[in-house]
């Protein structure tokens, strides 16, 4: 079984990957630009290779992207518990710079990242959770 941080990192590559493929299939180009901006965002200190889980997600077929997103916002939303402040900023940066590395930011993208916001803003974490992570 995963951990819950590996199914918020799961859940959120799902989302930016839902995000980049909007506008029509991921080219090699969009696909390297991709694992590129969910690597540099998500590089903290976990125990689990972020770009396994990136190609994972590149890689499956894809559902339409009203499925992926309610399944993302579900996963989310069962470990909110392991959800930090700054993890939630990251995410949502995270599906900002998806949207804005080929431009334009289409109405769809901006639409999509606008609901994920007002789903993951209210959302809180456990302080003493993520506050024991600190190093």
């Amino acid at each position: 079984m995963d951990s819950p941080i590996k199914n918020l990192h799961y859940a959120i590559g799902e989302m930016a990957y839902c995000i980049a493929n909007i506008d029509g299939k991921v080219q090699k180009e969009e696909r390297e630009k991709f694992h590129s901006i969910i690597v540099s965002e998500l590089k903290d200190d976990h125990d689990f290779d972020i770009s396994d889980i990136i190609f994972q997600i590149m890689d499956k077929d894809k559902q339409d992207s009203e499925t992926v997103f309610k399944w993302a916002v579900k996963e989310v939303n069962n470990n909110s518990h392991y959800l930090s402040p700054k993890l939630k900023s990251k995410f949502i940066n995270v599906m900002e710079n998806i949207a804005k590395a080929f431009p334009p930011v289409t109405k769809e993208e901006r639409d999509m990242i606008d609901k994920f916001k007002k789903l993951i803003l209210p959302l809180k974490g456990d302080p003493v959770y993520y506050a024991s992570k600190v190093r």
